[in-house]
C-alpha cells in the first residue's frame, strides 16, 4: 500500500475533474516508482488524441502511444489523461505534438527510456505517424534508442 507521502503529489484522484481546454504541462503528476531498481515498460495508449492544424484550425485525431523504462518515479495515469486531452484546442504540427509530449514527460519522469508515437488519422490522403524517443545519457538505452527510432519506419 502507499504511504501518504509517497501520494502527496497526487491531486487528481477522487475529487470532481476540471478538464483543460489549453496546454497544460503542469498538470502532469509523479508518484515514486517503488521498484527502481529493476527495468520494466509501462506502456499507455491515447487512442482518442485530437489537437488542431496550426494553420487551418482543423482538428487532427490520433492515437498515441507511449511506452517507458521509469526511473525514480511514475506518471499518474489521471494527470496523463488530462495532460493529453488539454492538446484538444493546441495548434501544433502532429511532430510538434509527439516531441512536446516526449519532452514534458522526460522531463517530469526522469525515465531510463521514453517514447512516444503519434498514428495520425489521414488527412488529405496521407497519414502521418511521428516517433521521438529519449534514452538517459550513459544509459544501455542509448543504443536501444537509435535501434527503435530506425525501427519505428517499418512498424508503422
Amino acid at each position: 500500500m502507499r504511504t501518504d507521502e509517497e501520494l502527496k503529489g497526487v491531486t487528481l484522484l477522487g475529487g470532481s475533474t476540471s478538464y483543460n481546454r489549453d496546454y497544460s504541462p503542469e498538470i502532469l503528476e509523479k508518484f515514486p516508482n517503488k521498484h527502481p531498481e529493476n527495468d520494466y515498460m509501462v506502456t499507455f495508449n491515447c487512442p482518442e488524441f485530437t489537437s488542431l492544424c496550426p494553420k487551418t484550425g482543423q482538428p487532427d485525431f490520433a492515437e498515441i502511444k507511449i511506452n517507458y523504462i521509469p526511473g525514480p518515479f511514475l506518471v499518474e495515469s489521471k494527470s496523463l489523461k488530462l495532460y493529453l486531452f488539454s492538446f484538444r484546442n493546441h495548434g501544433d504540427f502532429h511532430e510538434d505534438c509527439v516531441n512536446i509530449i516526449m519532452k514534458d514527460l522526460v522531463k517530469l519522469l526522469d525515465p531510463k527510456y521514453l517514447e512516444v508515437k503519434g498514428i495520425f488519422t489521414p488527412r488529405g490522403g496521407i497519414s502521418i505517424y511521428p516517433f521521438a524517443n529519449y534514452a538517459k545519457k550513459g544509459s544501455p538505452y542509448e543504443n536501444t534508442a537509435k535501434e527503435r527510432l530506425f525501427s519505428s519506419l517499418s512498424s508503422n
